[in-house]
């Protein structure tokens, strides 16, 4: 897990037993497994890409997807190695984000403020693996 929140875990034995007895559990891990895909493969062409602020602003959405509420707790160095960046080029490109008015930040603290403008400057970026999960897995909290 990437920020603190509810969790599952279930032993490799347990899972593998459960996916021979039940096709259903077997499939929908196969649709599971394509969506990551799908988001890896988004992340790859969004790193070789886009700018950092789009960057930044889908991996806020991204994990505002899988929070509850608009506190999402992160440090800049946490972020900076998800987006192959220097933690100093993170605190810049949130201080941006700021003076756009979408995010406030804090130590260890991202709030979310305008998820329609962040999802505005990701543009391209966020929106495909969403809703790819969503056709072939469902369940994705939406926050409009």
């Amino acid at each position: 897990m990437q920020v603190p929140g509810a969790g599952h875990r279930i032993e490799n034995v347990r899972l593998q037993a459960a996916m021979a007895e039940s096709v259903t559990l077997r499939n929908l891990l196969t649709r599971y497994l394509h969506s990551a895909s799908v988001q890896v493969a988004y992340t790859a062409f969004s790193n070789a890409t886009q700018h950092i602020e789009a960057r930044l602003a889908r991996w806020l959405l991204m994990c505002h997807d899988r929070s509850e509420g608009d506190d999402i707790e992160l440090t800049h160095e946490f972020i900076g190695i998800m987006l192959a960046v220097r933690r100093q080029s993170v605190t810049t490109t949130i201080h941006i984000l700021e003076g756009k008015r979408l995010i406030t930040a804090s130590r260890a603290s991202i709030t979310i403020r305008d998820r329609a403008g962040l999802k505005m400057l990701a543009g391209d970026a966020y929106g495909i693996p969403e809703r790819d999960y969503e056709a072939n897995v469902g369940g994705l909290v939406t926050k409009e």
